[in-house]
């Protein structure tokens, strides 16, 4: 594909694509041969470099990066693998999803903050199913199938919305949405359901029977 190596050619960090340009709004192709081992290597590289570099980045979808492919990458950085481990959860290795798709395991849903390399500067609350059934393959074209919860799911859910050309704007409680500088100053302190308190939007229902 000619939008891989010009993307590959390009420079690093790889420049996001804001929302706004159709490319986030475009399920994305399966790979299925497309590119040969080199270049997705390549590709998979670029984007991790890419997420690295980007304070407080946990994951990126090729079509973030203008490439319309079932391709995504997702790790937590140390600092939030930090605050996991504090609360009992596990961080969330790199990871490379290709062809991914996944079902909800459950009914329990959990509401959380989330935000965007492609809408930057923003935050709002989404209510996601807290455990998930993912289908997918690795870099190596390995199929894999496992049930990932807690904030591995969330991740997982937030890329593959991306692949299918949604946003998290899309699943949002709108009146949620905060800027960054609400988020850090008046939110994290306050807890989310002072949030919901505070702005008028629901959180789901202790029994996870929806919102």
């Amino acid at each position: 594909m000619d939008v891989v190596d010009e993307v590959l050619d390009g420079p690093r960090p790889l420049p996001i694509v804001s929302a706004g340009d159709p490319v986030l709004r475009r399920k994305a192709s399966a790979l299925e041969g497309q590119l040969d081992d080199d270049r997705l290597q390549r590709l998979v590289q670029a984007m991790r470099v890419t997420m690295h570099e980007i304070t407080g980045a946990v994951g990126l979808a090729a079509p973030q990066v203008g490439i319309p492919l079932r391709l995504a990458v997702l790790e937590t950085p140390p600092e939030l693998a930090t605050r996991l481990a504090e609360r009992g959860e596990q961080p969330v290795p790199f990871t490379v999803l290709i062809n991914a798709s996944y079902k909800p395991v459950g009914t329990r849903r959990t509401a959380f903050f989330e935000g965007c390399l492609s809408v930057p500067g923003w935050q709002a609350v989404v209510a996601r199913t807290d455990r998930i059934a993912l289908t997918c393959e690795d870099e190596a074209g390995r199929r894999i199938e496992a049930e990932h919860e807690g904030v591995a799911a969330r991740i997982m859910q937030h890329e593959i919305d991306h692949l299918d050309g949604t946003l998290y704007l899309d699943r949002a409680e709108i009146r949620s949405l905060s800027s960054m500088e609400e988020i850090i100053q008046r939110w994290m302190p306050a807890g989310l359901e002072a949030a919901a308190r505070e702005l008028g939007f629901s959180l789901p229902k202790a029994d996870g029977a929806g919102q």
